[in-house]
C-alpha cells in the first residue's frame, strides 16, 4: 500500500481532467500553496429605496464617504445610523430669492443648485406666481437659473420654497472616480455629476459645459470622459482643463479638448493614472500627456484585441484587467498579456449568460491580491471569477451578491456596533478593518444594501483531476490536509476515460482526520469540502492507494 499526497494545484477547467490540475476550485481564494477560504457577503448598510448597481468610497483628508448608485438615485451612507440617504440631483434645493423681468423668471437658491440649461425643474415658491414645472433656459451662476414665464414683472425679493429637478432615468450602471475632493460620476444619460466631500449635501451637474459620458476617470491632472452623448459619440474622448474639473470649454485659455478615435469601434472602458488606457471594441489605446499645443498623444498599443464589456475593466497600480472577445487580459500600459488562455477563458464563455454581460461588475481586493469579476451564469446564478495576479491562479465562487466593488469603512464606535447586533451575533471579527474608519473594504451590493465580504467562510469544494494510470487500483483511505481544520471527502473512480466521473457521498473525517474509502478503478478524482469554522488553508489530500490485480 502506498500513501500519496495529492496537492491542490492550479484550477484549469479548460484542460482535460488528466492534466493533474484541479477540476473544481469553488468558494476559495487561490494562493501560492493551496487555497484559502472565501468569506460570505454580509450587510453593511440599511436598505436604500431602490436596488444598487455600484458602490464607491471617497476619501479626502479625514472625510470618508461611501456612495452608491441605483437606477434613478444616488445615495450616501450615513455613518451614524447606516441609512442610505438620497443625495441625487433631484433632492430639493431651497429658494432664497425670486425675480421676474420681461417674461424671464430668475430663481436664486441658498446653495449651489447643480442644474444646467435644458433641465426640467418643479418650482414651489412662497410667491406662487413662480410655481410650476419649467425647462431651464440659462444658469447665470451656480445659485441662479432662469426659465420663461409670461407674467408682469416682479421685483427681486427674498422668498422661500423648494426646487426639485427630474430624477435620473433608468441608469444601468454608475461609473465613479475622484478628483481632489470631488466625487464625479457618469451614467451615460445625464451630464457628469459631482459631489464635493466635506461641503456638498447632494450631487449636481459638474458644470453646464461638462459632457454626458458613459465612462469617467482621472489622467494626471485632468478629468477624462469617454463614450459621449449617450452613445452618439461612442468613440470620443474629452478632458477638462488642467487641475479644473469644472472647465470643459476648448479654447486658447484652456487645456480642455477632445479626441475622436477613428479606429477600433466604440469605447468600452477606460482607466487612468499617469497615462490613460482607452479600451475599444477592437483596440486598446494609450493616452499620454505631452503638453501644449496637442496636450495628449494617443497611441494604439493593441489592434484586434479589445474589450467586449466595460464593466469588466478594473485597475490596480499600473495594470488594468479586462475581458476580450476571446478571454481575459491584463495591460501594463505597453503590453497586452493573456491571463486566461488554456485556463478559464473557455469555461467563462461556456458558463456566462452572454445576454447579461452588461450586468458584470469587477473590483480589486489588494489584501488578497485578487481581481474579482462578477457575472450571471446560464442558470441565473451570480458567480465570481477570481484571479490571483501574484501566483497567476484562478478560482470561482457562487454568491447572492449582485455587484462587487471597492469601498472603505466609515468607522464605528463600540456603541455603534449595536446597529449590527450584539457581541454574540456579530459575523465579523472586532479586529477586522470593517470597524476602522477609512480602511479599504472588498465590498458590493445585494439588492438595496451595501455589503462587505467579511462574513463566515463559504462552503468550499476542491476536486482533483484524474489520478492514476492504466493500472487498476483501489483507494482505501483519505486524509484532508487542511490547516486549522479538516474535511469531508468523496471519490469518483472510473475504468475508462470515456466514462463520466460521478462523485459518491461525502464522508466526514473522524477524530484522527481519516476517511475510510473503498473505491476501485484506473482513474480517481478526490473531492474535499474543508470543514471547521476557522480553517485557513486547504493544501491537498493524502490517499492510500493499492494496486489491484486482474484475472
Amino acid at each position: 500500500m502506498a500513501t500519496q499526497r495529492i496537492a491542490f494545484t492550479e484550477w484549469t477547467p479548460d484542460l482535460a481532467g488528466v492534466a493533474e490540475n484541479l477540476s473544481i476550485a469553488k468558494n476559495v481564494v487561490p494562493t501560492a500553496l493551496g487555497y484559502n477560504p472565501f468569506p460570505l457577503g454580509v450587510d453593511y448598510s440599511a436598505a436604500a429605496s431602490e436596488n444598487l448597481n455600484n458602490v464607491f468610497a471617497g476619501k479626502f483628508s479625514a472625510t470618508t464617504n461611501i456612495f452608491a448608485g441605483g437606477a434613478t438615485k444616488l445615495f450616501r451612507l450615513d455613518g451614524a445610523d447606516l441609512s442610505m440617504d438620497d443625495v441625487s440631483k433631484s433632492v430639493a434645493r431651497s429658494i432664497s430669492n425670486v425675480a421676474l423681468t420681461s417674461n424671464v423668471a430668475t430663481i436664486t437658491t441658498s446653495s449651489d443648485h447643480g442644474y444646467s440649461t435644458g433641465d426640467s425643474v418643479t418650482v414651489d415658491a412662497s410667491n406662487n406666481t413662480f410655481d410650476g414645472t419649467y425647462t431651464i433656459t440659462s444658469t447665470p451662476t451656480n445659485t441662479t437659473f432662469t426659465y420663461a414665464k409670461v407674467n408682469a414683472d416682479i421685483a427681486s425679493a427674498s422668498a422661500t420654497g423648494t426646487v426639485i429637478a427630474a430624477s435620473y432615468a433608468s441608469v444601468v450602471k454608475w461609473n465613479f472616480t475622484q478628483f481632489g475632493n470631488a466625487i464625479i460620476c457618469a451614467n451615460n444619460i445625464n451630464k457628469l455629476q459631482s459631489f464635493t466631500l466635506g461641503s456638498s449635501s447632494s450631487f449636481g451637474d459638474l458644470n453646464p459645459s461638462a459632457p454626458v459620458a458613459k465612462y469617467v476617470t482621472v489622467v494626471r491632472d485632468f478629468v477624462v470622459a469617454a463614450n459621449l452623448d449617450s452613445g452618439s459619440n461612442a468613440n470620443k474622448v474629452q478632458w477638462s482643463n488642467i487641475n479644473d474639473e469644472t472647465n470643459w470649454t476648448t479654447g486658447a485659455a484652456s487645456q480642455s479638448d477632445y479626441q475622436i478615435i477613428s479606429d477600433g469601434g466604440n469605447i468600452t472602458g477606460m482607466t487612468g493614472g499617469e497615462v490613460g488606457l482607452i479600451f475599444l471594441d477592437r483596440a486598446v489605446v494609450r493616452m499620454s500627456y505631452i503638453g501644449s499645443p496637442l496636450f495628449f498623444q494617443f497611441d494604439t498599443i493593441s489592434r484586434n484585441i479589445g474589450c467586449v464589456e466595460g464593466n469588466s475593466v478594473v485597475q490596480y497600480g499600473g495594470t488594468s484587467y479586462f475581458l476580450g472577445a476571446d478571454g481575459f487580459y491584463s495591460c501594463d500600459g505597453s503590453t497586452i498579456t493573456a491571463i486566461g488562455t488554456q485556463k478559464v477563458d473557455a469555461w467563462f464563455y461556456a458558463n456566462a449568460n452572454q445576454s447579461k454581460l452588461n450586468l458584470m461588475s469587477s473590483t480589486i481586493d489588494p489584501f488578497r491580491k485578487i481581481v474579482v469579476w462578477e457575472f450571471i451564469d446560464n442558470f441565473a446564478q451570480n458567480t465570481l471569477l477570481i484571479y490571483n495576479w501574484q501566483v497567476q491562479k484562478w478560482s470561482y465562487c457562487t454568491t447572492d451578491v449582485d455587484v462587487v466593488a471597492s469601498s472603505a469603512s466609515a468607522g464605528m464606535t463600540l456603541e455603534g456596533l449595536d446597529l449590527y447586533g450584539n457581541m454574540d451575533t456579530l459575523t465579523t471579527s472586532l479586529d477586522d478593518a470593517l470597524w476602522t474608519g477609512g480602511k479599504f473594504l472588498f465590498a458590493g451590493a445585494r439588492d438595496t444594501k451595501v455589503v462587505t465580504f467579511t462574513g463566515a467562510n463559504s462552503s468550499a469544494q476542491l476536486t482533483t483531476g484524474d489520478i492514476g494510470s492504466e493500472v487498476t487500483s483501489i483507494v482505501t483511505l483519505a486524509r484532508p490536509v487542511v490547516d486549522n481544520g479538516s474535511g469531508s471527502v468523496a471519490i469518483a473512480s472510473r475504468t475508462l476515460l470515456s466514462a463520466v466521473p460521478e462523485l459518491g457521498s461525502y464522508t466526514a473525517a473522524d477524530s484522527e482526520n481519516r476517511v475510510s474509502l473503498r473505491s476501485s478503478g484506473k482513474y480517481h478524482r478526490i473531492s474535499v469540502i474543508p470543514t471547521g469554522s476557522n480553517w485557513s488553508n486547504a493544501i491537498g489530500v493524502d490517499i492510500d492507494v493499492t494496486p489491484q490485480g486482474t484475472r
